[in-house]
């Protein structure tokens, strides 16, 4: 992936990050440019401690030179820079596709600013637009997971790589949920997390500060809650 293509955006999610701050680092494309630009800014001379989402973007962040820090060291978290994977238009989320859903909701709820960073693609008219909703669950609850999540109306399917089940930083899986475009989204929420055995899901309601969309040279930039 190009580290470029969301460059823009990402430098602007950077000059909202105070110096000396706590940065969450999202997962995926576009938090992939975020973490390439904000390593340039720390070499610059910015002092910030990045807390990631997952190995994936600990480990580029480690390359870049960005100091890591952890909920052991700090209280809260300055600002959330991520992307998602649909965004409607009262700034509610749907993530997940990369697999790290369950520990970037951890990371955004502990932040004081979350930034969301996606192309106009992403936009959609209702969470679901996409069609897919991803769930991550306890491997020793998958079977009666899935019967209950095929009863809420959703048809789940076991997300696998290299023709094995998916297995996330947390050492559980995610079931791909197809859906319909959602009328409730919140509801949808509360009732999958109302089944024992799902961990999380890729659910972002009420959470986001800032949406930036780059449209080529332009941004726009939304107001969440």
């Amino acid at each position: 992936m190009n580290a470029q293509l969301f460059r823009a955006i990402a430098e602007r999610a950077v000059s909202m990050i105070p110096d000396g701050g706590v940065v969450g680092l999202g997962t995926g494309h576009a938090a992939r440019s975020f973490i390439h630009v904000l390593g340039e800014c720390v070499r610059a001379g910015l002092r910030v401690r990045g807390l990631p989402t997952s190995t994936e973007s600990a480990n580029l962040a480690q390359d870049l030179g960005i100091p890591l820090t952890s909920f052991e060291e700090i209280d809260a978290i300055d600002v959330t820079v991520d992307g998602a994977d649909e965004v409607d238009p009262h700034c509610n989320l749907i993530k997940g596709y990369h697999g790290a859903l369950v520990r970037e909701k951890i990371v955004a709820a502990a932040s004081k600013k979350f930034i969301i960073l996606v192309g106009p693609e992403k936009l959609v008219p209702a969470l679901g637009g996409r069609g897919i909703l991803p769930v991550e669950v306890l491997p020793f609850a998958l079977a009666p997971c899935r019967r209950l999540i095929q009863a809420l109306g959703c048809v789940p399917q076991l997300r696998t790589r290299e023709g094995a089940s998916y297995v996330t930083d947390n050492g559980n899986n995610i079931l791909d949920c197809k859906v319909a475009p959602l009328n409730n989204p919140q509801e949808m929420e509360l009732a999958l997390r109302a089944i024992p055995g799902v961990v999380g899901t890729g659910l972002f309601i009420g959470m986001v500060n800032t949406v930036l969309i780059q449209h080529g040279e332009r941004i726009e930039e939304r107001t969440g809650q």
